[in-house]
């Protein structure tokens, strides 16, 4: 790793959106080099199939996707790298990015870190994400229609995507840990579905087990309601219980965030510190779409180059 060179543009995670704006980076010569602490591709990377990124009318596996965004950045000069960023501070007009314990200094920042689901960490969930589990209704929604569904989670999310889901799948379970915390408007257009027999709604329950056949597919749910042991059969699991957005190196940094933790920008998408963008899942208000991150991606190398053209002024 580099540490006496300044550059242009550190951007900090490797999912779409990073990879998308390092192509419009590095295409006019901006030095860009790119972190990553996990997966190149991001949560992009590990999802099974993507069918709604356009250009693909017969879906694309996710890790291809990542993979040829990869090559596409690399082609035209990006440098990435694997290193987690533990911190951001300015120092004048340079921001220093400490990843794996040594700072970086660079002109402008990219953070495109992204947002992890929140899991219910049970039996079953990591073995079959992305094949029978899910996280994103639109992203996943097609695959089950005319099949069975059990949603996980009781707020608004949670009703927003089983409302959504209810378009494909011939019934689904709601289930819910203790009561429903969504908005009265989203309650009121669940019952809709709820009275037409669609979904069935479950408090006071609690999700024990994804059951698996030999194969690794879903075939049920294992739950407690209200202290009875239950068995559902369904197709496939859906869970909605929050977002947690990988923000924990901003503490201290001076990047405002907003009450769940996702990085405020402007219109230009910089953050409330000078020269320091955030594109993507990480960005509060994104949609959470791989291919409206890649969009944030190139925009944000837009607004990172007209920074950098006045950098020096």
């Amino acid at each position: 790793m580099e540490t006496n060179t300044i550059r242009d543009v550190v951007m900090i995670g490797a999912g779409p959106s990073a990879l998308a704006a390092a192509i419009y980076t590095t295409r006019e010569d901006i030095d860009t080099v790119v972190y990553e602490k996990a997966t190149i591709g991001g949560m992009a990377a590990i999802t099974d199939k993507v069918d709604n990124y356009p250009g693909f009318p017969d879906g694309v596996e996710g890790m291809k996707l990542a993979g040829e965004l990869e090559k596409q950045a690399q082609r035209f000069g990006a440098n990435i790298d694997f290193g987690e960023a533990s911190a951001i501070r300015v120092e004048g007009k340079y921001k220093i990015i400490t990843i794996d314990g040594q700072d970086v200094k660079a002109r402008a920042v990219l953070i495109a870190t992204g947002s992890d689901y929140k899991k219910i960490g049970v039996p079953g969930e990591a073995e079959s994400y992305g094949r029978g589990v899910h996280y994103c209704a639109t992203c996943d929604g097609a695959f089950y229609r005319d099949r069975t569904l059990v949603v996980v989670g009781g707020g608004n999310s949670a009703l927003q995507e089983t409302i959504f889901l209810t378009r494909y799948a011939s019934h689904i379970d709601l289930l819910v840990r203790s009561t429903i915390k969504a908005s009265d408007v989203l309650q009121q257009d669940l019952q809709k579905y709820v009275d037409e027999g669609k979904v069935t709604i479950h408090l006071d329950t609690t999700t024990e087990e994804i059951v698996l056949a030999d194969d690794g597919r879903v075939t049920g749910v294992k739950m407690i309601e209200k202290g009875e042991a239950k068995d559902l059969t369904v197709d496939g699991v859906f869970v909605f219980v929050g977002l947690l957005p990988n923000t924990h190196f901003l503490e201290g940094s001076g990047v405002e965030l907003d009450e769940v933790g996702l990085v405020k920008t402007n219109a230009h998408l910089e953050t409330s510190v000078e020269g320091v963008f955030a594109s993507g899942d990480v960005r509060s208000g994104a949609t959470m779409q791989i291919a409206s991150a890649v969009g944030e991606g190139a925009s944000a190398a837009l607004a990172i180059r007209e920074y950098l053209d006045d950098f020096d002024r």
